[in-house]
């Protein structure tokens, strides 16, 4: 029961500070311009001193760790292999226009903004570690099989992407520094701890702004309602009980549990709306699913982590 009490008053904050976000933005102190330079600034700036910041902590680097990093970053694989194929079978009856955003939900959740904070709340930096591992797979599905249901994609400018994506390169440069054992002179690493510190409340609060453009009247809607249960419950226990039937180190489990239950990402409404989709079907998919996390992920994290 602590770590229900530990999980339910974490997700209780995250309700706050994404409450804050809703207010703020009907208050009009942020509007459509300054959502979008705030994601842009956690995209580019905050996350990734939060990756950096999880590589530097007191880990013992082993050839056990160095497994476990390797398996993190397979195990995200094939959740994402699982997704893409998943999404095409389960929202093939829905109409063509909801198709492409449901199947985008399934493979973009909101692992970043969402997901660090949670896992690092639970499982302190190393949660953080392996959960922006978790990112290389899932970053490079967005940028191909996830564009592809938007738009065209262009091989090489996907891989461009990916490549030069402000957290896939911390990640690497958190890994040359773990590894090297070399520290960052005390002034730099105080700035990247004090960044850092600040992901979890903009993240939240950006969330929250992003969430009240929904249209509220039509947001329960079957579709969005099969989604949120396919999202938030059936794809996590399918990834749990596959996780444990191969008798996968528990931290691993309790992170891909963790990192498949959250809700439908923010870039699911930016895409929509920048190639002409339905944005604001979009913006209920997602409000919905992170309304509806707020109760899950306490539940699912008790009982399957």
């Amino acid at each position: 029961m602590a770590f229900f009490g530990k999980v339910l008053n974490q997700q209780l904050v995250l309700l706050l500070l994404v409450l804050v976000g809703l207010i703020v933005k009907k208050l009009r102190i942020l509007n459509r311009e300054s959502e979008k330079a705030v994601s842009s600034l956690l995209v580019n700036v905050l996350l990734p001193c939060n990756i950096i910041q999880s590589f530097l902590g007191e880990i013992t680097i082993s050839a056990e760790f160095v497994k476990s990093c390797i398996l993190a970053i397979l195990i995200a694989a094939c959740i994402q292999i699982v997704s893409v194929f998943a999404g095409k079978l389960l929202f093939h009856r829905f109409p063509q226009e909801k198709q492409a955003i449901l199947r985008y939900g399934l493979i973009c959740s909101n692992s970043s903004f969402v997901g660090m904070p949670i896992a690092e709340t639970l499982y302190g930096s190393l949660g953080v570690l392996y959960t922006s591992l978790f990112q290389i797979p899932i970053r490079f599905t967005m940028w191909t099989a996830g564009l592809s249901l938007f738009t065209n994609v262009n091989k090489k400018d996907a891989f461009k992407k990916l490549a030069t994506h402000p957290c896939i390169v911390s990640i690497f440069i958190g890994i040359v520094l773990m590894l090297t054992r070399a520290e960052l002179p005390k002034f730099l690493g105080d700035t990247v701890y004090s960044i850092s510190k600040t992901t979890v409340p903009i993240s939240m609060i950006t969330v929250g702004s992003i969430m009240a453009d929904a249209d509220v009247k039509s947001l329960f809607s079957k579709s969005i309602l099969y989604y949120t249960a396919v999202r938030l419950i059936a794809f996590p226990l399918l990834v749990y009980g596959a996780l444990k039937l191969l008798h996968t180190e528990a931290l691993l489990v309790n992170i891909a549990v963790i990192m498949t239950a959250m809700p439908a990402g923010a870039s699911t409404s930016i895409l929509a709306e920048k190639y002409d989709g339905d944005a604001q079907y979009a913006a209920q998919l997602t409000f919905v699913s992170t309304l509806c996390s707020i109760v899950t992920i306490p539940v699912i994290s008790l009982l399957f982590t």
